[in-house]
Formats: C-alpha cells, sequence, structure tokens
C-alpha cells in the first residue's frame, strides 16, 4: 500500500521534498523531527546509506515496499544497467507520468486522481497507478473529468514536462514521446545504492 499518513515527519526525515507544502517546511525546519532532530549528526554507516536511499525512492514514487521489490526484480532481469532500469520502470507508471505531465500537483494526488478512473490510456480507461505506459502512447483526461477543478489548476500552474512528454494543455492529453534516459529523469537520488540494498 502507498503511503497515506503525515508527509512532513517522513520528508524532514529522509530530506526529501515531494510537494510543495513539504518544500516550504524543509527550508523552515532543515533539521529531522523528534528531539534529538538538532543533535550532531552521525556519519552514516554503509547499510543506513543504502536503506535510507530505498526509502527516499518509495516516498519520491509513492510505491509499498512489495511495489519496489517487484520493480527491482523486473529492472535486474532486464538487460542494460539494472539501476537505470529502476529508474525508468518507475518514471513510467502511469501515475508518474500523470504528474510529469502536469495534471497533479503530487505524485500522491496523481496516484489517486488515476485510481478514481479520471485518465485514459490510448482511449481506455484506467484505474492502475502502476500501468506502464510505453513509447507512443497518449494518456488523456476522461471527458467528464476535464472540468475536475483540482486538475485544471493543477495543469494551469505545471512547469514544463520533461523532454520525453509531449503535453497539451488545451487537449489535457500528454504523450510519451519516448522512453526516459536517466540523466533526464528528475529525481536526485542514488538509485545504485538501492541496487546495492537488494542485491544482497
Amino acid at each position: 500500500m502507498a503511503y497515506r499518513g503525515p508527509k512532513a515527519k517522513v520528508a524532514r526525515s529522509l530530506d526529501l521534498a515531494v510537494t510543495p507544502k513539504t518544500q516550504k517546511i524543509l527550508e523552515r525546519r532543515k533539521f529531522p523531527p523528534g528531539q534529538h532532530g538538532m543533535g550532531r549528526k552521525r556519519s552514516a554507516g554503509v547499510y543506513k546509506q543504502q536503506l535510507v536511499e530505498k526509502q527516499r525512492l518509495k516516498f519520491t514514487y509513492n510505491i509499498s515496499e512489495a511495489q519496489l521489490a517487484k520493480t527491482y526484480q523486473e529492472a535486474n532481469r532486464r538487460d542494460g544497467s539494472s539501476g537505470d532500469n529502476l529508474m525508468i520502470l518507475l518514471e513510467t507508471r502511469l501515475d508518474s507520468l500523470v504528474y510529469r505531465s502536469g495534471f497533479a500537483r503530487t505524485i500522491f494526488a496523481a496516484r489517486q486522481y488515476v485510481a478514481h478512473g479520471h485518465f485514459m490510456v490510448n482511449g481506455r480507461r484506467s484505474y492502475s497507478p502502476n500501468h506502464i505506459i510505453k513509447s507512443n502512447d497518449l494518456i488523456a483526461v476522461r471527458e467528464k473529468s476535464k472540468n475536475h477543478p483540482q486538475i485544471k489548476e493543477a495543469l494551469d500552474g505545471a512547469p514544463e514536462a520533461p523532454i520525453y512528454l509531449a503535453v497539451s494543455k488545451d487537449k489535457f492529453e500528454a504523450k510519451l514521446v519516448n522512453i526516459p534516459l536517466r540523466d533526464q529523469i528528475p529525481v536526485k537520488l542514488n538509485e545504485q545504492l538501492v541496487v546495492e540494498f537488494y542485491s544482497k
């Protein structure tokens, strides 16, 4: 199950802002939560670094431990770098691309909108946030959902989409032009630590 608890505490613990609200909180309180949060930081061991990076990746894409482990297994099975494959598989999930396209202000909202059936993939309604989108697939807001106030608000204030997405705000559509390269994915994490965590 994806994370549904308080996001600010996790964001401070992992030093990771995934929503506009958590970004503001991290700017004001640049230390971990708890009474010892402002104490002297100790250098983390290798295992701790790997564990924290795995948690950061889970929180970034709002997926469960089981989903991340399953995605790693698929990434490891494919040819090429397991770390690159892992990031590409996570980035091409439907909820991730709904977020990147600007149809939702956060990855958490994107997951909810998809689960509620507000989006179609190649003309077919999808309720699956973990649906893997392929090159040239078309993501579109359902006709009945084009007046959804949160989707319209998010789209109006959306930043420029990544290079691998072609977004038409007028048509409420986004197309995956090509499978992204790792350096095109706007996620600043060391996925190699996650690979090391799972490969033990």
